[in-house]
């Protein structure tokens, strides 16, 4: 294996772009991940991937394998990320509410920043057999949910980066250090601060678990008969029985609308004003997202016999009940699904 490495590096280096595919296409998954962790945008993540892959293709003669071709390769997305944060200009400012409704007062400010994507599941693929080093903190599950994406979107650039290559990858503190082109010392500091915030942001994430971590085990027969029962009260606007799904301190929020509505009674005032107000009628298809069940959710056009794309709907899941619903109104998230834009309708 690192005779065929070291071959197709010095092929590459020569020019040999085929080469160079062979070279980084079993990593280009992984790191598309790890730039989404940073970013927490699809969008920005599979921007940062083209750009490190043009970095490293570029500079691959400065590559003198001190360290693996995959650390380097870490290195180059985790700069070309904070490059990308510093830049800043793409990410919206403003969250503005969902148009079509009146919300009712929100119990808070939501954690979720305005920019937040949810990660298609069949993107995963082959991702999760990745081993992370001795050091991680986090489980794969854990560290691709909306939760953790969330909570590390709370942290400066460089206690996310420091975060996520040290607990999440499993590198070393002096590896991290060397990658950041900082003292071990500043990467211990960065953190103790950035644990600090993402454990407390998940343990108030996953109130009523009893635990840090959500009380789950992913894409189960409990689960999908759980997304079952949500699918049918959804399309038979029955607000009672999908009121009946949730735990007591269910939360609610709506990206890019920085909102969050937390308890049963808020919840049951926004599914009464936003999704079930007089005429609406809905079909929902079950898929995945960031490792949990999502639901596409259609809405029915009172003017065509078709439903069209209206929102994403990630569940957080604990036992038999449902502890967090993340609905993502912007239609062209559902593409990145597989999701068609429109369903026809069915008698």
């Amino acid at each position: 294996m690192e005779m065929d490495t070291t071959d197709l590096i010095a092929r590459a280096r020569a020019g040999d772009h085929n080469a160079f595919r062979d070279l980084v296409q079993g990593h280009s998954r992984e790191l598309q991940v790890h730039c989404y962790r940073i970013l927490g945008s699809l969008q920005d993540a599979e921007d940062a991937l083209q750009e490190t892959l043009v970095s490293a293709w570029r500079n691959l003669g400065e590559f003198g394998q001190r360290s693996s071709l995959r650390t380097w390769l870490y290195q180059i997305a985790t700069n070309r990320c904070l490059s990308m944060l510093r830049a800043d200009s793409r990410r919206p400012r403003i969250a503005s509410p969902l148009p079509e409704a009146t919300l009712p007062e929100p119990t808070g400010a939501g954690d979720a920043p305005p920019w937040l994507e949810p990660y298609p599941d069949v993107l995963l693929d082959h991702f999760v057999d990745q081993c992370p080093g001795p050091e991680a903190r986090y489980e794969t599950t854990e560290a691709i949910s909306l939760a953790f994406i969330t909570a590390l979107q709370l942290l400066p650039p460089r206690q996310r980066a420091a975060l996520v290559l040290r607990d999440v990858l499993g590198y070393r503190a002096g590896e991290v250090a060397q990658m950041l082109d900082a003292t071990q010392e500043s990467v211990q500091s960065a953190l103790k601060r950035a644990r600090a915030t993402v454990d407390n942001h998940l343990a108030d994430s996953s109130s009523g678990t009893g635990s840090r971590k959500p009380a789950r085990q992913p894409d189960t027969a409990a689960e999908h008969r759980l997304i079952a029962r949500l699918t049918d009260a959804l399309e038979r606007a029955d607000l009672d029985a999908l009121i009946g799904l949730l735990v007591t301190d269910v939360r609610l929020s709506m990206p890019p609308a920085m909102l969050e509505f937390r308890g049963i009674e808020s919840a049951q005032r926004v599914f009464a004003a936003v999704v079930f107000s007089p005429g609406r009628t809905y079909r929902a298809v079950p898929t995945r997202a960031n490792g949990q069940p999502a639901l596409g959710l259609y809405l029915a056009d009172p003017h065509a016999s078709v439903y069209r794309a209206y929102s994403l709907l990630v569940i957080t899941t604990a036992g038999d009940h449902i502890t967090t619903i993340t609905g993502f109104n912007n239609t062209n998230v559902m593409t990145r699904f597989g999701l068609p834009r429109t369903l026809p309708e069915t008698d």
